[in-house]
C-alpha cells in the first residue's frame, strides 16, 4: 500500500492540474503548445551530456545508441508535431448525408484534460517524452511516471521537467509500485501505458474504475519470417540489427526467426558473421547495452538453461559478464519450454526452422497477436500471402524496428500487443477527444416531425424508397 504522504503529494500533483484543465482548454492555445513543444526540445539538447551519462549508468548504453534510439526519434517527433500542429487543431470539415442535409458538420479535436503516462525501463526516455509531445500537442497537462528500473534516467527527466514546465502543466511522479497504485486510482482523462501485457491488464483494470479511456502499448513475441527467395545478407543485417539493439531489450525486436529450411545454414552463417562483426565475440561488447539489472540477467540466463535442458541446442554465444550477455542463438525450441512461451527480451534468438510458407503461418498464428512481424523475401506473392494470412500491429518487410520511427504511421499493437495507437497526426487524437459538432443552416427535419401524417408521413416514405 501507499505511504499517506505519497498519496497525498500525488493527489494534489493531479489536483494542481485539474484546476487549471478548464482554464487551460481555452488558453492553451496553438502558440502555447508550440513553445511547450519547443522548450521540450531545448530541454533535451541542453541535458545531452546529462542523458549520455545517466545512460551509462543505467544501462552502460553506447553513446551513439542513445543518440539513435533514444534522442532522435524524440526530436523527430516535436519536429513533425510542429510542423503539423496547425493543421491538426483545425475542425475538419465533413460533408452532410440525407437526414442532415441544410447543415454544417464539423469535427473539433479538444484536450482530453489531465494525462497520465507510465513509461517502461527499456527506453526510458524516448517512451517517457516521445508521449509527452503527443499530450502536450493536443493541449493537455501530463503526470509522468518513469520506471524506478532506470533510477539515473528516471531522476534526470524529473529534475530537466522541473527546470522547463510549471507542474500544472506537467509534472513528474517517481517512485515503485506504490505510486503507480496511487496515480492509477485517480480519476484521470486519459492514460498512455507503454509495458507488458500482464501490467496492461491492472493499469485496464483501474482505468475501468473511473471509465478512463488508455493507450495501451504493450509487446509480445514478434516473429521474424526468412522466406526461400530472401536477400540473406539483407536479412541477417537486419534481424541482427533488431534483434540486439539495446540487447535485446526492444517491445519491437524479433522474438524469433522462422527461416525456410532450405536456406536455414546460409542464414545461420550470414546471422553469425554478421553479429561478429558488430558485437565481436564473448560478453562485455562496447558496442552492446547491458541488461537492466540482475533479476533480468537472471531470468535471461535461466530461459537459457531451461531451454538447453529440455534439448534446445546452443548454435553461438551463450556467454554472461556481469549484466552483460553476449549475443546468442539457439535451435530445436520445443512449446514446453518457458523461452519458447515468454516474451524473451533480451539477446538470445531462437531459430526455428519451416519446410512450407503453411506451416509458418500456422507458428504465427498460434500465438497471441504480436506489436511487429517482419518477413524477409524477394518474392511479392510470399511476403504479400504472410501479411494477408497473420496479425500484428505493424510490420515490416525486408527490415526490422524502423516502422516504430516512421511519423506518418500508426504505432500500436492488437488485442494482446496493445490498444490504441501513437505517434504523429495518430499521437495527437489518442490524447484527443473528437468532438462532432452539427450546426443547423436550413435543415427541412422539421417537416417530418409528429403527427406523422400527411407531408410528414410522404417524405418519410420517400426517404425509405430512396435509401432501401
Amino acid at each position: 500500500m501507499d505511504s499517506p504522504s505519497t498519496s497525498d503529494a500525488i493527489s494534489a500533483a493531479f489536483a494542481a492540474q485539474r484546476a487549471k484543465a478548464d482554464e487551460r482548454r481555452l488558453a492553451f492555445g496553438y502558440a502555447e503548445r508550440r513553445s511547450a513543444l519547443e522548450k521540450l526540445s531545448d530541454m533535451v539538447w541542453r541535458h545531452e551530456a546529462e542523458i549520455f551519462a545517466a545512460f551509462a549508468a543505467d544501462f552502460g548504453k553506447p553513446e551513439a545508441e542513445v543518440i539513435f534510439s533514444e534522442i532522435l526519434p524524440v526530436m523527430q517527433e516535436v519536429r513533425h508535431t510542429l510542423k503539423h500542429l496547425r493543421r491538426w487543431m483545425k475542425p475538419r470539415r465533413v460533408p452532410a448525408s440525407l437526414p442532415s442535409f441544410g447543415t454544417s458538420a464539423r469535427i473539433m479535436p479538444q484536450p482530453r484534460g489531465v494525462c497520465l503516462i507510465i513509461s517502461p525501463w527499456n527506453y526510458p526516455l524516448n517512451l517517457c517524452l516521445g508521449p509527452l509531445v503527443s499530450c502536450l500537442a493536443a493541449g493537455n497537462s501530463a503526470i509522468l511516471k518513469p520506471s524506478e528500473l532506470t533510477p539515473s534516467v528516471s531522476a534526470l527527466i524529473a529534475r530537466m521537467i522541473a527546470e522547463t514546465f510549471p507542474p500544472d502543466l506537467v509534472t513528474v511522479a517517481e517512485g515503485g509500485k506504490d505510486v503507480s497504485q496511487a496515480l492509477l486510482s485517480l480519476p484521470f482523462d486519459h492514460i498512455f501505458f507503454t509495458g507488458s501485457p500482464a501490467v496492461g491488464k491492472i493499469v485496464m483494470a483501474a482505468a475501468a474504475k473511473n471509465l478512463t479511456s488508455v493507450t495501451l502499448e504493450l509487446g509480445g513475441k514478434s516473429p521474424a519470417i526468412v522466406g526461400p527467395d530472401a536477400d540473406i545478407g539483407q536479412a541477417a543485417k537486419w534481424i541482427a540489427f533488431g534483434k540486439f539493439i539495446n540487447a535485446g531489450q526492444t517491445c519491437i525486436a524479433p522474438d524469433h526467426v522462422l527461416v525456410h529450411a532450405s536456406v536455414k545454414e546460409r542464414f545461420l552463417a550470414a546471422l553469425r558473421e554478421r553479429i561478429a562483426k558488430a558485437y565481436g565475440s564473448g560478453a562485455g561488447s562496447p558496442h552492446l547495452a547491458r541488461i537492466v539489472n540482475d533479476n533480468h540477467t537472471r531470468r535471461l540466463e535461466g530461459l537459457l538453461e531451461d531451454a538447453k535442458a529440455k534439448g534446445a541446442r546452443l548454435l553461438s554465444g551463450g556467454g554472461v559478464k556481469d549484466r552483460s550477455i553476449e549475443p546468442t542463438l539457439i535451435e530445436a525450441v520445443t512449446p514446453e519450454m518457458e523461452i519458447d512461451r515468454e516474451e524473451i527480451f533480451g539477446p538470445i534468438l531462437p531459430i526455428i526452422a519451416f519446410d512450407d510458407i503453411e506451416q509458418a503461418i500456422a507458428n504465427v498464428n498460434a500465438r497471441p497477436k504480436p506489436l511487429s512481424l517482419y518477413v524477409f523475401d524477394r518474392n511479392g506473392a510470399f511476403t504479400d500471402r504472410v501479411l494477408a494470412a497473420t496479425t500484428s500491429g505493424g510490420a515490416g518487410v525486408n527490415l526490422t524496428v524502423l516502422h516504430f520511427a516512421h511519423p506518418d504511421l500508426p504505432f500500436g499493437g492488437v488485442n494482446h500487443s496493445g490498444i490504441g495507437v501513437s505517434h504523429g497526426e495518430y499521437g495527437f487524437r489518442a490524447f484527443s477527444h473528437e468532438r462532432a459538432v452539427l450546426r443547423n443552416r436550413f435543415s427541412p427535419v422539421p417537416l417530418v416531425f409528429p403527427p406523422y401524417e400527411g407531408m410528414a408521413k410522404r417524405l418519410i416514405g420517400l426517404a425509405k424508397r430512396f435509401l432501401g
